[in-house]
């Protein structure tokens, strides 16, 4: 029988896995709810003045970086470089003997949101876009809950990082 530690390891690393499964379905259920109700480059408001809701198509990463690229290798560059870093946060997550919470969650969250752009991109070569906030003539780029979850994951190893001992 495993020892506590152990336990609570594997009871980490599998909420790990649902919190990134979790990113993973809600992405991919958000993005397949907006390519069937909003027509492509529709604007829905939603709170006018700060936040609608659209449908566009980013080719590049979060928050349409890179997306006027025209190089042909740019789809195949961020699928490979996306692969990548999945694995190495795989790798990551199993392989640690102990993980802050911070980190765990961070981790979880980064490799859920990777993973649905990755399967968009290995579908389609693009990812749905479709939260837009704005504010006055400030407008942040359009993107999705995908982008979310990296950039609060990024937030708590960020948070982790600092706050370590």
């Amino acid at each position: 029988m495993p020892d506590a530690a152990t336990r609570v390891r594997n009871l980490s690393r599998w909420l790990s896995v649902l919190i990134a499964l979790l990113v993973f379905v809600g992405d991919q259920v958000t993005k397949s709810l907006v390519e069937k109700s909003i027509a492509e480059y529709t604007v829905v408001p939603v709170l006018p003045g700060f936040f609608n809701l659209t449908h566009t198509k980013n080719t590049g990463v979060a928050f349409g970086i890179f997306s006027g690229s025209p190089a042909p290798w740019k789809t195949a560059l961020l699928i490979v470089v996306s692969a990548a870093l999945i694995a190495a946060v795989v790798s990551f997550i199993w392989r640690s003997r102990r993980v802050h919470w911070e980190a765990g969650v961070g981790l979880a969250l980064v490799l859920g949101g990777a993973s649905s752009n990755l399967v968009d991109r290995i579908r389609t070569g693009q990812v749905v876009d479709f939260l837009d906030f704005y504010w006055r003539g400030y407008h942040w780029p359009a993107f999705n809950l995908a982008d979310s979850a990296i950039v609060v994951g990024a937030i708590f190893l960020v948070i982790q990082v600092i706050f370590s001992e």
